[in-house]
């Protein structure tokens, strides 16, 4: 029996009794039934329609139903499906060209994952491999993925599950103006403060042993919190100063979310790698990518 022939009723049934929701506690879960989505809706069972206002898992940018984009991946799978990263092929290379064309201009090479965790746990070996060095800083107020390695990463409470943690990650707080308890009289103010306070930390954590800084851009889903004038500027000069790599995830905020390709491009910034996802396929495929200077 094919999916779309079953009752609504069947459908829950058979969710709640063989998937396993995350982020969920699943005793008690009562799942709406979806059955299609077009553009910016979806609908229920019962045929209601719902405005997807958070664009799913923030990653549907384009929609759902784009005909040009399931044409384009039908014509692909009857062409060639499936291809080993060893082998060279059109559209993996053209895409890595695009990529490294609209990103910013110290970057060289594209590394393509599966998705966002994936893509941010390559950055992070990449920056041990190049710089020999084992800590990695990220902030408080952070999601990065719930892999063990991204998982590590990530600063909020999600990350209690992938704990007792790998050793080397070490946390920081975001500059977050709202819940900071100081009164700045200004953005750049608190930039410095912040920035300041984390060279502080650099310091008692021995530079020389610090292989990067990870940091969402702007941090997504614990608040949205837009970084300071001058803090991004604050934290590549450290990063310059001790030989630290800047990781940006952008698998949120990057590809257009922002306004611009890469939410980065705001600030005139240039980190040593981008880590992107979720707009980069809207959703259509899975697909996440680690980009960064040729290492």
């Amino acid at each position: 029996m094919r999916a779309y022939e079953l009752t609504k009723e069947q459908i829950k049934d058979y969710d709640r009794k063989y998937n396993l929701h995350s982020w969920s506690a699943n005793g008690n879960l009562d799942p709406l039934v979806i059955t299609k989505a077009e553009g910016i809706y979806f609908w229920d069972a019962d045929g209601k329609r719902y405005f997807d206002m958070s664009s799913q898992l923030v990653n549907s940018n384009i929609g759902h139903g784009n005909k040009k984009v399931i044409e384009a991946i039908k014509a692909q799978a009857e062409r060639l499906a499936y291809i080993a990263p060893s082998y060279a092929v059109d559209v993996r290379s053209e895409l890595a060209r695009r990529i490294v064309e609209i990103a910013p201009d110290n970057m060289g090479k594209v590394f393509f994952t599966l998705g966002g965790a994936d893509a941010n746990e390559n950055a992070v070996k990449m920056a041990r491999m190049y710089t020999g060095r084992y800590k990695v800083f990220s902030r408080y107020r952070s999601y990065h993925g719930s892999t063990m390695g991204a998982g590590n990463i990530t600063g909020e409470p999600r990350r209690f599950a992938c704990e007792p943690g790998l050793v080397g990650y070490v946390k920081f707080f975001d500059p977050y103006l709202y819940r900071s308890g100081i009164d700045f009289s200004s953005e750049e103010e608190a930039s410095r403060y912040y920035v300041d306070k984390l060279r502080e930390q650099i310091i008692y954590e021995d530079p020389s042993s610090i292989a990067a800084i990870v940091l969402e851009t702007v941090t997504g889903s614990n608040g949205v919190i837009i970084p300071p004038k001058g803090y991004l500027e604050g934290v590549r000069k450290i990063c310059d100063e001790f030989g630290i790599m800047m990781i940006c995830d952008e698998v949120m905020v990057g590809w257009g979310r922002t306004g611009e390709y890469f939410a980065i491009n705001n600030w005139n910034v240039k980190p040593d790698m981008i880590t992107f996802a979720k707009g980069i396929t809207c959703g259509y495929a899975p697909l996440g990518k680690t980009g960064g200077n040729p290492l």
